[in-house]
């Protein structure tokens, strides 16, 4: 059974249409049946009544974590804490949030959350050298004009 004012299909029996609300007419709901409403020059005119509460439905899409694909699976709270721990490892961490940044995973939430502690890595490096820049010239400057 369709719905003559926004086209959905409800099933066989409904009364209200699951998408816009409005009340089903089993005879012109069918498409292609002929609406008694229709005048000559082929307008459709709808009657409202003033005193009809309008029917709300709601997408019953919910989530579920089993219907994530594997690509998009969530981290959890101690799997961020895992991967903050082995992104903090000297030579390995820096190794492997290489690699997962660069696509060596196909998680898509690990992926991304490589590239921003990588990000974060490359923000700290040049205030880094910013600030040891600074106080590398500040104590050439109170010398005799050279550093070494």
């Amino acid at each position: 059974m369709f719905c003559a004012n926004c086209g959905t299909e409800n099933g066989n029996g409904e009364k209200y249409c699951k998408n816009c609300g409005a009340v089903l007419d089993p005879v012109s709901g069918q498409p292609g049946g002929s609406n008694p409403n229709t005048g000559y020059n082929g307008n459709t005119q709808y009657q409202y009544n003033g005193n009809q509460q309008p029917y709300y439905t709601y997408n019953s899409n919910q989530f579920n974590e089993n219907n994530v694909p594997a690509e998009y699976q969530p981290i959890s709270m101690w799997g961020y804490f895992g991967y903050e721990l082995l992104f903090s490892i000297p030579c390995i961490g820096l190794i492997l949030l290489l690699v997962f940044s660069f696509g060596g995973t196909k998680n898509k939430n690990l992926q991304n959350f490589a590239r921003s502690y990588f990000c974060l890595l490359i923000v700290i490096a040049v205030i880094v050298l910013i600030f040891g820049s600074a106080i590398a010239g500040s104590f050439a400057f109170m010398g005799n004009g050279s550093f070494i």
